[in-house]
């Protein structure tokens, strides 16, 4: 394997596990506040997170690329004030994904929270917990076959993501060249066999990941 075929695998499962702690960080708490709380713009709130699941990744990736451009005010304020670009860069790539993953993060942790009883907050509510230590040790504790999903869905999808990541970052060897891409890449140069060996590895690992969701859900069921 060549140092380059090296350097791809890693900066995939470098984007795909930073996009999922990031999102498992701020997925917890979005999914409690779809599931326990009612307020006016809710329905608005859960089509923007929804979203990515029925928008085309270049549609994303087009307004993304439009937001980080210094000729915008976004763009120009990261620019003037910070002197950070975020167009073709693998920060600006991260935010792509983490914004275009969310879906599968907060939905499968939505679930659990609304699957759990009233009873186990009431109860917790009543020996003196509050909500944080509520939140915390009696909540999140009985949805872990939710977290293994949202965990697990969350890393397939981003190391397969291609369309967003391809408008974002465009093909950067060592910055923005994930496997996806380099399949891409690989075809178009007629080089199956290097093309074959990414695609062997993607199959691999998203057939382990749906394994381990399907016996988790299993094992729990029982």
């Amino acid at each position: 394997m060549s140092s380059e075929f090296i350097q791809t695998l890693f900066l995939t499962a470098k984007l795909a596990l930073s996009t999922t702690l990031i999102l498992f960080v701020i997925g917890l708490p979005i999914a409690a506040l779809l599931a326990f709380t009612r307020f006016r713009l809710k329905v608005i709130f859960e089509a923007l997170i929804n979203m990515p699941m029925v928008l085309p990744p270049t549609v994303i990736g087009y307004y993304l690329l439009v937001a980080f451009s210094p000729q915008h005010a976004f763009g120009g304020l990261l620019e003037r004030w910070f002197d950070l670009r975020l167009a073709f860069t693998f920060q600006g790539v991260l935010i792509a994904s983490v914004i275009f993953s969310l879906p599968f993060m907060v939905q499968p942790l939505q679930n659990g929270f609304v699957a759990l009883p009233k009873s186990y907050r009431e109860a917790a509510y009543t020996l003196g917990k509050s909500k944080m230590e509520t939140f915390f040790r009696v909540l999140v504790p009985n949805i872990k076959p939710s977290i293994v999903t949202a965990i697990a869905m969350t890393f397939a999808h981003s190391i397969g993501e291609f369309g967003i990541v391809l408008m974002v970052g465009g093909n950067m060897p060592g910055e923005t060249r994930v496997a996806s891409i380099a399949i891409y890449d690989e075809v178009q140069s007629l080089n199956y066999s290097t093309a074959n060996h990414y695609s062997l590895i993607l199959f691999a690992v998203s057939f382990v990941l749906l394994v381990i969701i399907y016996s988790v859900n299993r094992h729990f069921r029982i």
